[in-house]
């Protein structure tokens, strides 16, 4: 009986050590190296898994730039310079200088500018509201109200404004672009936060001639090329019956702005035009030279009257 379990064990235990370096072997022969730097540069970024970087969360954004060796083409939207220095330390390497970037809606259509013409009744998305109508007020083109890219948004940054029933940003924005991919219509633009946060862009996408585009919406970009005229720094392009202003090119000098027929040109985070100030003034001198008139020059008006009359 003792025979037989010492050679039960001995069996065992020979198969145990066959399979134990076999198994080795195999691991050896099929293990996959996984640099240390992608755990430390994971751990510096944000963790918002936001997908604004193009990749399907910060591990996988990780391990590409870990893998690519260089950080051209890498940007992380929600850490914005400061996470990619530290990334950039981590790798050794230098970090490309990219300016902050903010999503602008380009719809002006509010309850307001283009009042309803229709009530939709069916799936309160903008994703199904899309396919089956062209929106309350008629414009193909413009916002559907239905709040896709609030709910799209992980960083409270987008609401909708029950005056205008338009979503406003706000500066929570991180600009991953979850709203960009939400909005079926194409309303939501990323675009360079701007020099004080100053930005100028055409609030409209429609791309109907005049006529027909503002009917459906006052405030209507009609494609009458007029700020395309006035700009001196080639910024804005004429496309498909609209303008369209390059962030990039623009030099935020706002001549644009005055010269469009429609108000389509949105200009935020801006002072008063010093044109109002310089009117202001002129109507405080003239006010001045009214009261600075003495008795005599008052009595001779008087005379004049009366000579006239």
């Amino acid at each position: 009986m003792n025979e037989v379990l010492i050679y039960a064990v001995g069996s065992l235990g020979a198969i145990g050590i066959v399979a134990a370096v076999i198994l080795f072997f195999v691991a050896q022969k099929f293990k996959v190296y996984e640099d240390p730097r992608i755990d430390e540069v994971e751990e510096a970024l944000p963790s918002a898994n936001c997908g604004g970087c193009g990749y399907a969360g910060c591990r996988a954004f990780a391990e590409g730039m870990v893998k690519a060796g260089n950080m051209e083409g890498f940007n992380c939207p929600v850490g914005g310079a400061d996470v990619m220095q530290q990334v950039a330390s981590i790798l050794g390497l230098v970090a490309d200088v990219t300016e902050p970037m903010i999503a602008v809606i380009r719809c002006n259509g509010s309850l307001l500018n283009s009042p309803k013409k229709v009530e939709y009744d069916g799936i309160a998305t903008c994703a199904s509201a899309s396919v089956l109508y062209a929106g309350d007020g008629g414009c193909s083109f413009g916002c559907l109200g239905l709040a896709d890219c609030v709910v799209s948004c992980d960083f409270d940054a987008i609401h909708m404004n029950p005056e205008t029933g338009l979503p406003e940003v706000n500066n929570n924005c991180t600009a991953c672009g979850a709203c960009v991919k939400a909005c079926p219509r194409d309303i939501i633009e990323l675009r360079n936060v701007g020099k004080k946060e100053r930005r100028i862009f055409v609030s409209c996408i429609n791309e109907e001639k005049g006529a027909p585009a503002k009917k459906n919406c006052t405030v209507a970009c009609i494609g009458c090329s007029k700020c395309f005229n006035v700009c001196p720094f080639e910024a804005i392009e004429m496309k498909n019956n609209r303008a369209y202003i390059d962030y990039d090119k623009c030099k935020l000098c706002r001549k644009c702005v005055p010269v469009c027929p429609t108000d389509a040109i949105h200009e935020i985070n801006f002072p008063l035009k010093k044109l109002i100030v310089k009117e202001e003034k002129a109507v405080e001198t003239s006010a001045e030279t009214v009261s600075a008139k003495t008795p005599a020059t008052e009595k001779q008006d008087e005379v004049n009257k009366t000579e006239e009359s």
